[in-house]
């Protein structure tokens, strides 16, 4: 699924998943560089990130893969 990352205005991290109109702050991440592992959103959903850059520029729309609640 596409996913949007960026930095909301505090500064925190964000995705905003445009096919289910939800944006949500990611809440915690298993890489410390956040691209290659899996990131956890404040819905409780985990995504798998593609591998990139550690300086990837934000905002950014990458395919990721929902790992974690399956059903709506």
């Amino acid at each position: 699924m596409k996913v949007m990352i960026r930095r909301d205005r505090r500064g925190a991290l964000t995705a905003y998943v445009p096919k289910k109109d939800l944006e949500e702050p990611i809440v915690s991440m298993a890489r410390a560089q956040m691209w290659g592992g899996l990131i956890t959103l404040a819905n409780g959903w985990q995504l798998e990130l593609p591998e990139m850059a550690a300086d990837t520029a934000l905002p950014i729309t990458v395919e990721a893969r929902r790992v974690t609640g399956e059903k709506d």
